[in-house]
């Protein structure tokens, strides 16, 4: 069926949305069937006030930049949709002779791909979802473009103020890692640690219950081994109860907006403890940060899109584009077709065979799961004082 593409990004961007993408565009391209390649400005508020690029009129030169421009080229939004905001997309989609219709998103997008599924189940039009968070938390799935990027970026990161505080081991330093349900992020610093002095020395994550008593404890026997302590909690710690360690400032929709964690643990350390106490939050500059780009990330990046692309014009509609792991050591993984209803809102934690109740908190098996998708490992960094 001849008909034009509209490509939509939803939520949060990452590291390589763009290349996700790029290969839908190149994809597209593929098939005679397909017209044009609009993508919406500005996520689903683009496609009700059809405000639409055409990436066919776009130069190919421009085009290859998106696998490596951060964040969405096309913009995007968390823009909260009612019943009849679908029927009017449809009715956009019918205006612009618009058939195949990718949704690029976490979460909320995935819900929002399977709801407009079903309201153009009578229509002509095909729906396909492309995967994206740097949470890693959407169902199926084994992970998601854009985490390896974000991990590789915590780890880094991890692994570079971990080196600052060893040189100079007068003070306990608390990275705030993103991640509101699920400790993924928080746990790929892990990544960073080399041996047993350096960091992290220790991480929290936000599906094990934080006891205030306990991480002082913990604190205060890590500073006293190694005259520092580099830490790794994730913004959405809890207390047993479920409540936040620290209140949300506000929230809208699913989007919460949390109190600043790093700096109550911080300050947590110096009022109870009397130790010297910082605290770090890389927030969005590590979600979207091209120079940590993964590359194993950026590539299977463009399939998911391009395979979404292909899905959508052989008429298939009501599923998602997921990845499944062959192998940890080589690494390899295949593409698989997911339906839409089986991730629909549907959020992956961390299971409890990556957790580990040791000095550090995340098993072997998370680590050796996870290296892989940061494209590579960490550099390497002299050091003499032992």
């Amino acid at each position: 069926m001849n008909g034009n593409l509209l490509i939509v990004h939803g939520g949060g961007p990452t590291a390589v949305i763009n290349s996700s993408l790029y290969g839908s565009i190149m994809e597209a391209k593929n098939h005679e069937q397909i017209g044009r390649i609009y993508g919406a400005l500005g996520g689903t508020a683009g496609v009700l006030s059809e405000k639409f690029v055409d990436f066919s009129r776009v130069s190919q030169s421009e085009i290859e930049l998106l696998k490596q421009t951060p964040a969405s080229s096309i913009g995007t939004s968390r823009t909260p949709l009612e019943i009849d905001d679908y029927e009017n997309m449809i009715a956009v989609m019918e205006k612009h002779n618009i058939r195949y219709v990718l949704f690029n998103g976490g979460n909320g997008t995935m819900d929002a791909c399977g709801k407009f599924y079903r309201a153009a189940m009578e229509k002509d039009i095909f729906v396909v979802g492309i995967p994206k968070t740097v949470d890693n938390d959407i169902a199926i799935t084994d992970h998601c473009p854009g985490f390896g990027s974000a991990a590789r970026f915590i780890a880094q990161a991890t692994a570079e103020i971990s080196q600052d505080v060893r040189s100079m081991p007068i003070h306990v330093c608390i990275i705030e890692a993103m991640g509101r349900n699920a400790g993924w992020i928080t746990a790929a610093a892990a990544l960073a640690k080399k041996d047993e002095f350096s960091g992290p020395h220790k991480i929290y994550l936000p599906e094990i219950a934080f006891d205030e008593e306990r991480f002082l404890e913990e604190v205060f026997m890590l500073y006293k081994k190694h005259s520092c302590a580099v830490i790794v909690a994730s913004e959405g710690l809890k207390k047993a109860d479920g409540s936040p360690i620290v209140d949300p400032i506000m929230k809208i929709g699913r989007s919460v907006y949390f109190g600043d964690v790093g700096a109550h643990l911080a300050e947590v350390v110096v009022k109870r403890l009397g130790i010297k106490a910082r605290s770090e939050k890389p927030g969005i500059l590590g979600r979207a940060s091209i120079l940590y780009q993964s590359p194993v990330d950026r590539d299977e990046a463009i399939l998911v899109g391009a395979a979404a692309c292909k899905a959508a014009v052989l008429e298939k509609s009501g599923i998602m584009i997921g990845l499944e792991r062959i192998s940890t050591s080589p690494y390899s993984s295949k593409l698989i077709e997911i339906p839409i209803e089986e991730v629909i809102l549907n959020e992956r934690t961390m299971p409890k065979e990556f957790f580990a109740d040791n000095d550090l908190g995340v098993s072997d098996k998370f680590i050796e799961w996870c290296r892989p998708l940061i494209g590579g490992e960490l550099p390497e960094f002299a050091w003499f004082n032992k």
